[in-house]
């Protein structure tokens, strides 16, 4: 049995945001402001990013700063619209 489109979509949307999370850590300066603005620890972190309410906080994080944005767009080889696209697919308020 194949995937849907949409169970497709959701989990393109959450390698995205993994990737997005990896690229926010690998940097302390990035880390040290995302953990600020989050509440989270870095222990807590790991745990967090299983839970996909928390990837789509990732990429909106990650939409709020344009220059953060494109930088990661870059460093992955991909079209910046890609991140607003997969918040939208991991956003609990789109429909399944």
């Amino acid at each position: 049995m194949q995937a849907s489109g949409r169970t497709s979509n959701i989990e393109e949307a959450e390698k995205l945001s993994i990737k997005a999370l990896g690229f926010l850590v690998s940097e302390e300066n990035r880390l040290q402001r995302f953990i600020s603005l989050t509440g989270l620890d870095p222990a807590t972190l790991r745990e967090a990013a299983t839970d996909p309410r928390f990837l789509a906080s990732v990429l909106e994080y990650m939409m709020q700063d344009e220059a953060l944005l494109l930088e990661f767009a870059e460093i992955e080889a991909l079209d910046p619209t890609e991140v607003p696209a997969a918040h939208a697919a991991l956003s609990p308020s789109n429909p399944l």
